[in-house]
């Protein structure tokens, strides 16, 4: 995305330079328009929970910019020549169940016959740009506090291979149907500093992602980052994501992990991640009121696991 041509448009607030969750553009002093989008194949064999958990990740992007989701598009790959037309059906209405949560609405979309299944949404909402969440504004002090456990990736990799339990699996669906509505609007109100949702490069790659533009360097203690039960098992037998290497590669240059961690949990460090938590970088008095509101709301996972500290030579430390 670097080597594309860069736009130069006073009104464009947040670009594909910005290693941000969505792009963002002024309509006015204190309205803008926020856009991402987000599609990918089937993590769970069922149809109507696929689509749950693909608007979920769709719609998170905008919930990490304090944004309002307003509407949504379909994004369909369906091998209609081969599957029933019924299956789509219930992708897209598990799709619609979650934009109706967050209070928004499903204008239309695009199909295409595809060999394999895809669905996702391009998603617009709303936001004041000058109350709007960014992942450059943590401040040496903050609080790191993350929102929903880590293990997703690894999860729906052994239920692929038909080696998960089923709780632990439904446990994994019941975190990636869940919206981070709830955590942005508390993040709103706890005056944070910066947001991020994790999601493909996982929390290390985001949280570099978050120090780079903050410039400032994020401490995070691994023992207190919130797992998914069963995550640490499936991980321990071998099952990774195929992004899981790739986010080690592109976290080398700028990351430290310290090398008493037991490896399994580096992994999941790593793990990349659907639907995921928020990231919040707030001040350290407002943490503690901060997690125990998103517990009080349903929020259960909700934990501080780091800090923020002036720009070191490394920008993530993992101790």
């Amino acid at each position: 995305m670097q080597h594309l041509p860069k736009f130069d448009d006073p009104n464009l607030l947040v670009g594909a330079e910005h290693f941000s969750d969505a792009g963002v553009y002024r309509l006015g002093e204190r309205l803008a328009v926020v856009q991402s989008l987000d599609f990918f194949p089937p993590l769970v064999d069922d149809p109507f929970q696929f689509g749950q958990i693909a608007a979920a990740n769709s719609l998170s992007d905008l919930y990490a910019l304090g944004a309002q989701p307003l509407t949504a598009m379909n994004i369909v790959g369906f091998p209609d020549h081969r599957l029933e037309l019924e299956v789509l059906g219930e992708i897209l209405r598990g799709g619609a169940e979650r934009v109706a949560a967050a209070g928004a609405v499903v204008l239309g979309g695009h199909s295409v016959r595809d060999e394999e299944i895809k669905f996702g949404l391009a998603v617009t909402g709303t936001v004041d740009p000058q109350l709007m969440f960014t992942n450059a504004g943590a401040k040496p002090g903050d609080r790191l506090v993350l929102t929903k456990p880590l293990g997703t990736g690894v999860i729906t990799t052994a239920a692929k291979a038909r080696r998960c339990p089923p709780a632990t699996l439904q446990q994994a669906v019941d975190s990636m149907i869940q919206l981070n509505q709830v955590a942005s609007s508390l993040a709103r109100e706890h005056h944070a500093h910066a947001v991020t949702d994790i999601t493909g490069f996982g929390l290390i790659g985001h949280a570099g992602e978050m120090a780079l533009a903050s410039e400032v360097t994020l401490v995070v203690e691994a023992a207190q980052v919130p797992l998914l039960p069963g995550a640490e098992e499936l991980a321990r037998a071998g099952f990774r994501t195929r992004a899981s290497h790739t986010n080690r590669h592109f976290a080398h240059s700028w990351a430290q992990i310290s090398s008493k961690l037991e490896p399994t949990l580096v992994e999941l460090l790593f793990d990349a991640q659907t639907s995921g938590g928020l990231l919040v970088a707030l001040a350290a008095e407002q943490a503690p009121r901060f997690v125990e509101k998103c517990h009080g709301q349903g929020v259960l996972s909700a934990r501080v696991i780091g800090h923020v500290e002036p720009r070191r030579d490394w920008a993530v430390v993992v101790q």
